[in-house]
């Protein structure tokens, strides 16, 4: 016998039909009929991004081709007050594309061209469902390419960059998405154009550029972005260094920092990760090392060759028992294809992981890392650690089961150890991720009420109906009085958005 829904689920299901129906009538008229979608065998695609735990069903989808018909569907939604979420490509890992069930996903995948590249003032126009590695390779003919380097960047949008302010592993010296783009045209909720930033060093009024980007699809719909594009270096080397402790290698990170050199990159990997990468893509790594950075130096030869030579000095005096510089290009993409496989190698080996992005200061990174080893046995769950570490960036693993409830929730409850110690330690609860609704409890402990209100001053600003991806990133009030209280009682704040994993 089928059980009977009470009349409260029913009625609530009722009226998401009847909101889906009449969002789907004033849609129609303005999107082609492949690009709006509601039937759930089309829409379930789109019931999470990277963080695949969080999942939900929309309304609708809608896949605009232009800006005109993106600023129809939010005209529309803002009169019959539905809620949006911005989606680029879905790679995101904090759940911030995830859909609101009694809302639109307004997916910018269709926006794929390059306006226009500018060789000489070393810009490019491109629409915000424009690959990232695309720019790279659209402007290669000229020498130039696009800093940020996600390790998704072979699938992940410009726009998706943007709202979440992406990084890569050569952020350190050429800075995250904020100090790469110039100018972003976007979307109100009102369906006002408004253009940020420019083309000149400092562009009248407010810096509403800075409080734009990272703000995770909170404030507008980016339609439009122009890039700062970056000559290609002569030459890059990069030196894997192995150190027998992990307090070692995070030291020797701090000493180079010190010493006044900004390799192109800086990155850590622990003795689990160097092993589960290699057996992947056999990158050549130290398998016996506890640890292992990665220093990349490009410039001209006679730059490279110094700073290598300085480099090395650091890392024999910070007490590097191996030290491998690579020999010409093949070699150094090799090194590297090692740290940008991380991900998939961590696939090969658990059923499921998950990817943490707290940031430290440098000087905490082997103190952390001595945590994350006691958590393991406290959580009983393996973790590779892999990381950023010229900006102190981690990227935890947590190896867990996702077939096994107990095992998703201990992988829950390691994550949020992770991000509080990292609160602890001076650092912040995000890097590059951002917050969407993984870390959004998190988000109570690293800032105060005041704070908190401050963030929803600037949200209302945009967007007064909180119509633009509500119930993300922000906390409420009472969902930080609820965690304080279950933390206090040393339960957890379980996720409302979880419906299946």
């Amino acid at each position: 016998m089928n059980a009977i829904s009470p009349p409260s689920e029913l009625l609530e299901k009722a009226s998401i039909k009847a909101q889906q129906a009449r969002l789907i009538k004033a849609l129609k008229p303005v999107l082609p009929e492949d690009a709006l979608l509601w039937e759930p065998e089309d829409t379930i695609p789109y019931e999470c991004d990277g963080l695949a735990a969080y999942r939900r069903m929309p309304l609708a989808v809608a896949l605009p081709e232009d800006e005109a018909q993106v600023i129809a569907i939010i005209k529309i939604c803002h009169q019959l007050e539905i809620p949006i979420v911005p989606r680029g490509s879905g790679t995101g890992l904090s759940g911030g594309a995830m859909p609101i069930t009694n809302g639109l996903v307004l997916s910018l995948a269709k926006l794929k061209k390059i306006i226009a590249i500018d060789p000489f003032s070393r810009t490019a126009i491109v629409q915000p469902g424009v690959r990232n590695l695309a720019i790279s390779e659209a402007v290669a003919q000229y020498g130039l390419y696009y800093a940020p380097d996600p390790s998704s960047q072979i699938a992940c949008s410009i726009g998706g960059n943007v709202g979440e302010n992406s990084g890569g592993v050569h952020c350190l010296k050429y800075g995250l998405t904020l100090q790469n783009v110039l100018r972003i045209r976007a979307v109100l909720i009102n369906g006002e154009v408004v253009e940020f930033g420019g083309l000149s060093p400092d562009s009248p009024g407010l810096d509403l550029i800075s409080i734009f980007i990272g703000s995770e699809g909170m404030l507008g719909v980016v339609t439009e972005i122009t890039v700062k594009l970056i000559p290609k270096p002569t030459l890059a080397r990069v030196i894997i260094a192995s150190f027998d402790d992990i307090e070692k290698g995070g030291n020797a990170v701090a000493a180079i920092i010190a010493a006044g050199i900004i390799p192109a990159g800086l990155e850590m990997m622990d003795k689990a990760t160097t092993r589960a990468v290699d057996e992947f893509v056999h990158a050549g790594y130290d398998l016996d090392a506890e640890a292992i950075l990665l220093c990349e130096s490009d410039g001209t030869p006679e730059e490279v060759a110094e700073e290598i030579e300085r480099m090395e000095k650091v890392l024999q005096n910070s007490g590097a028992s191996r030290i491998q510089v690579s020999q010409d290009e093949a070699e150094r993409l090799r090194f590297w294809s090692g740290r940008k496989n991380a991900f998939p190698a961590a696939g090969r080996i658990a059923a499921d992981y998950y990817c943490m992005d707290g940031t430290i200061p440098r000087r905490q990174i082997a103190t952390l890392l001595k945590r994350i080893k006691q958590m393991e046995e406290k959580y009983q769950l393996g973790c590779l650690n892999v990381f950023h570490a010229g900006d102190g960036n981690m990227h935890p693993l947590i190896l867990f089961n996702g077939a096994d409830p107990d095992e998703w929730h201990r992988a829950e409850e390691f994550g949020t150890d992770i991000l509080e110690s990292c609160i602890e330690l001076g650092g912040t609860i995000t890097g590059e991720h951002g917050v969407g609704i993984e870390k959004i409890n998190s988000m109570c402990v690293q800032f105060g009420e005041s704070e908190r209100n401050l963030f929803w001053g600037v949200k209302a600003s945009f967007d007064p109906k909180k119509l633009l991806n509500p119930d993300k990133a922000i906390p409420t009030l009472n969902r930080c009085a609820e965690y304080g209280r279950m933390r206090i009682s040393g339960g957890k704040l379980p996720h409302p958005e979880l419906e299946r994993f």
